[in-house]
């Protein structure tokens, strides 16, 4: 099936006596020593989606930076050289739900995270990066992950997930996404040009927005983002994989339109998303 602006109907309501707190709160596990970018932009993206209130996890490195970069978000840090579990833990339960592995690193303490969230954590969740890298190390933990989870790889992500050569599947994302996706009983969010979406079900979905300017560091950053700060809002979990992706490269074609593809960045798609959801128009209740 194509993925179109139909989509948009997925968006959530927004209410005219709402709080903070009614568009729910958003954990991003994310971010190592040299790689805050991540943690912000993913941050950042769950914050321009809508999200009342973003959190992020991040090593003790990253607390000026990400302060600096991002004031609204709550910060909390720990030292990945002893990390403190409980400090994750209290985390994950603040959360009503979250993403993981946007910089993470392949250091032990990040597999450690990675572990104790899929354990642990039985809320909405999504799964990305370095957090795909660590399940690939240890597939059992998404195969025994009790609550809905949607991972977001790109080709070579995936490949180490399942083990097969890119060219395996490449040209076949759809119907790779699916098997992934049914086997696991997941969403799958398997990026590529175009991207592609599948259901626990093994129904798939291609997307049709998006450009090439889009092939820059931080924009999977940004579609994780994208996909938690709806999940935050109450967006079913397919729901928001599907239009999360159609909203990151419409966010993508209108950046093109003013910044061009050679000089697009991730930064360009998070102006732009106000953008791509008004397309619709006002949605309130």
């Amino acid at each position: 099936m194509r993925l179109d602006r139909e989509i948009l109907k997925a968006l959530p309501k927004r209410r005219a006596d709402s709080h903070k707190g009614t568009y729910g709160k958003v954990l991003c596990a994310a971010g190592s020593k040299n790689m805050a970018g991540a943690a912000y932009l993913s941050a950042f993206a769950a914050y321009r989606t809508g999200a009342g209130l973003v959190r992020i996890l991040t090593p003790e490195d990253n607390r000026v930076i990400l302060q600096q970069l991002l004031p609204e978000a709550v910060l909390t840090t720990f030292d990945p050289s002893d990390p403190d579990r409980s400090v994750w833990r209290e985390a994950l339960e603040w959360a009503d739900t979250a993403a993981v592995g946007p910089g993470l690193g392949r250091e032990p303490w990040a597999a450690a995270l990675v572990e104790t969230v899929m354990e642990e954590y039985h809320r909405p969740l999504v799964v990305d990066a370095d957090g795909l890298n660590h399940l690939a190390a240890a597939p059992e933990f998404l195969r025994a992950h009790q609550g809905p989870v949607i991972v977001t790889p790109h080709a070579g992500e995936f490949s180490r997930l399942t083990g097969l050569p890119i060219e395996d599947f490449a040209g076949r994302l759809p119907e790779a996404a699916s098997r992934f996706a049914a086997s696991m009983g997941c969403v799958c969010v398997l990026k590529g040009a175009p991207s592609a979406v599948a259901a626990p079900d093994g129904r798939n979905w291609v997307n049709t927005t998006g450009n090439h300017g889009m092939s820059t560091g931080g924009s999977g950053d940004v579609l994780t983002g994208i996909i938690a700060g709806l999940l935050g809002q109450g967006t079913p979990p397919l729901e928001a994989a599907l239009l999360g992706v159609w909203l990151h490269g419409r966010a993508g074609d209108l950046a093109a339109g003013t910044e061009g593809t050679y000089g697009l960045m991730a930064r360009h798609l998070i102006g732009c998303l106000p953008g791509a959801m008004e397309d619709k128009g006002e949605n309130h209740i």
